[in-house]
């Protein structure tokens, strides 16, 4: 195991959608850094492999908690779980995420609801879950993931940039709400990742998003991850209420 950037000694860390892509190499950075990790996802068995993994290959606590991020009930158990479980919750990173994207003219409402249940609420859902935690400690750390979708719109993800939108207003509010006990929240924006959500993009598409990217290449998961884990870490003690693009100069702001 390489030597870690950050050191998260102590730290219990939770990142939804942790089994694959950008959330599994967050979790990886946590646990290599010293961190008991919370591995959160639908798919039982792949979160169980990927805490198995991760656990060793750092020697750290890593456990898979499955769940449904959309729904209050399930996430409400879950911070219930953590008190039980481990009596803190230091990291919260809130990355689970779905698509289903179509112009406006030919969308359900079950996929607008879908995503913005999944992508926003979820992100309520599962900091409601765990902010009492962190209020009492005087300590935590919110990492949402959001989107340049949030930032600029894409044709065809009405539903999705509006997620990820309300991503980066929940970020900015709740920042502000908790800043006094010790507790900072911030985004990360990532750019054209290659992950499952992005895997189904047509050739063109990907191409137009390439074009439009200064740096002309396709991000990594953990390109992304480093950016959690920096603002997840002691070092970015005086940073709140910020978006980090993650996106090869594709949005600036």
């Amino acid at each position: 195991m390489s030597t870690p950037i950050f050191r998260f000694q102590d730290r219990v860390a939770l990142v939804t959608g942790g089994s694959r892509g950008i959330g599994r190499a967050a979790a990886e950075l946590f646990a290599q850094g010293g961190a008991s990790v919370i591995i959160v996802s639908r798919g039982k068995e792949q979160a169980e492999q990927t805490a198995a993994e991760i656990a060793a290959a750092s020697g750290q606590k890593v456990i898979a908690y499955p769940l449904d991020v959309a729904d209050f009930e399930q996430t409400q158990e879950m911070g219930k779980f953590i008190k039980a479980e481990f009596g803190r919750l230091d990291i919260l990173v809130n990355n689970a995420g779905i698509t289903r994207d179509e112009l406006l003219m030919r969308m359900s409402e079950q996929d607008w609801d879908d995503v913005l249940n999944v992508n926003l609420k979820g992100a309520w859902n599962c900091a409601k879950a765990v902010i009492r935690l962190m209020m009492k400690a005087r300590y935590g750390r919110i990492v949402n993931v959001t989107s340049v979708s949030g930032q600029a719109g894409q044709m065809g993800q009405t539903n999705y940039s509006a997620a990820k939108a309300g991503m980066i207003g929940l970020t900015k509010a709740l920042a502000r709400e908790v800043a006094s006990r010790g507790i900072t929240v911030n985004a990360v924006a990532p750019g054209y990742i290659p992950t499952a959500l992005t895997a189904d993009l047509p050739a063109e598409l990907v191409q137009q998003i390439l074009a439009a990217t200064p740096m002309g290449r396709m991000g990594t998961p953990e390109e992304v991850a480093f950016a959690i884990a920096f603002l997840a870490s002691e070092q970015a003690s005086y940073i709140t209420g910020q978006v980090l693009g993650v996106d090869g100069g594709m949005v600036m702001m």
